[in-house]
């Protein structure tokens, strides 16, 4: 008797909330310190133009705010228990799909796009909320539908019907980026659903169509495509910041120029310390530095995804490679931008690029992972259907 109690309390130790993973907070919270560094030495010279040669520091004072409220959200995020987001499903959704289209009506334009609304003087964009509630949704459908997300039925018009609801309002806002981004979050978690791979290739090949026709009637996405094809051939308009983005990368070598020592950031690179950030790191850590901190970020995701397959349920498992995956896709696209192996997205590099909204949610969204990863290595719990 004394030995089946102390099993009975060995049980009920390990099924009880555990610290979250430190290796991952570790990981994070590098990424955050070494993003706003870098921020700060890629954005003073602006700063300083903008502000009359005043201020140097006015991006990273702005960034530094919502690096603390996004620390808050990931301290507060990582004590809510997953099971209370599945609950909080389909109301995020639906309100991300009303922020989308109040865009249409009421949206700011902000260097030429008009993809941000402003509430109580707070600008951001709705797009930010809408990733992380269709995630959300497919965490959820991804435990509603069980095995039969094999079926047509369900691994294919269950999920494509939640995720049009979000791409039809970003493609009426010519979003392309954020279409892009979410298409590839939604393949990697319906496949982890068990979506048949057929019925992903047939969808991989349908959204290639759909980049084709779009960038054919939309002339600015065709003006991004020669320029990433051949830079050179107007280097003082389409092809200009992706020319200057791979000067910093070239002129920072195998050890870079020091840090603080760009020269690109002298508004020379547009965006230098946002999309284009990176580029300001090649040119002043160099080759290595650069290498490190791709490193870091692998090292990120590695954890993220060993804490996905570790989790206690399958809406946990699949909630949290939904927020790994984005950020690996957002990291990914980004890095390939900045080295011109892809053409210009507008897509920024997770905890580096100044935007304070991005910062905030990327912060909480690691919460979340981190609130499951208390529950890692548990016995898995056997559900049924919802």
């Amino acid at each position: 008797m004394a030995e089946k109690g102390t099993f009975h309390a060995n049980e009920d130790r390990r099924n009880k909330a555990q610290t979250v993973d430190i290796p991952f907070l570790i990981l994070i919270l590098l990424l955050l310190t070494l993003g706003l560094m870098m921020l700060y030495s890629a954005s003073y010279a602006q700063s300083e133009y903008d502000t009359s040669y005043e201020i140097s520091t006015k991006y990273l004072q702005k960034q530094a705010v919502f690096a603390v409220i996004g620390l808050a959200a990931m301290a507060l995020f990582s004590r809510i228990p997953a099971a209370l987001w599945q609950k909080f499903a389909w109301p995020m959704y639906v309100v991300s799909i009303l922020l989308l289209l109040s865009v249409l009506v009421m949206g700011q334009e902000v260097n030429g796009a008009k993809r941000w609304i402003s509430i109580a003087g707070i600008q951001f964009q709705p797009s930010e909320v809408a990733k992380f509630s269709m995630i959300l949704v497919f965490a959820r459908l991804t435990r509603h539908f069980g095995p039969d997300a094999k079926r047509f039925r369900y691994g294919v018009v269950g999920f494509g019907a939640a995720l049009m609801g979000i791409l039809v309002p970003l493609a009426l806002e010519k979003h392309l980026s954020a279409i892009m981004l979410m298409g590839l979050v939604a393949v990697v978690m319906m496949f982890v659903a068990g979506t048949q791979p057929k019925w992903l290739l047939a969808g991989a090949g349908a959204a290639a169509l759909f980049v084709i026709l779009y960038i054919s009637f939309m002339g600015y996405a065709g003006d991004r495509v020669s320029a990433w094809l051949h830079p050179e051939l107007d280097p003082g308009d389409t092809g200009y910041q992706i020319l200057q983005s791979l000067y910093a990368i070239g002129s920072g070598g195998l050890f870079g120029l020091g840090y603080g020592r760009s020269r690109q950031k002298y508004l020379y690179l547009p965006f230098q310390y946002n999309d284009y950030i990176f580029a300001i790191c090649c040119e002043e850590l160099g080759l290595i530095g650069a290498l490190a901190i791709m490193a870091v970020f692998a090292a990120a995701i590695w954890r993220g995804y060993w804490i996905a397959l570790h989790a206690r349920d399958r809406f946990s498992t699949v909630l949290a490679a939904g927020l790994i995956t984005l950020l690996a896709v957002q990291t990914t696209l980004n890095l390939c931008v900045v080295t011109n192996l892809l053409p210009s997205t507008g897509i920024s590099l997770p905890f580096f690029s100044y935007g304070g909204t991005a910062l905030a949610v990327n912060l909480g969204e690691m919460g979340i992972v981190l609130s499951i990863s208390r529950y890692r290595n548990q016995r898995k719990l056997q559900e049924g259907l919802l």
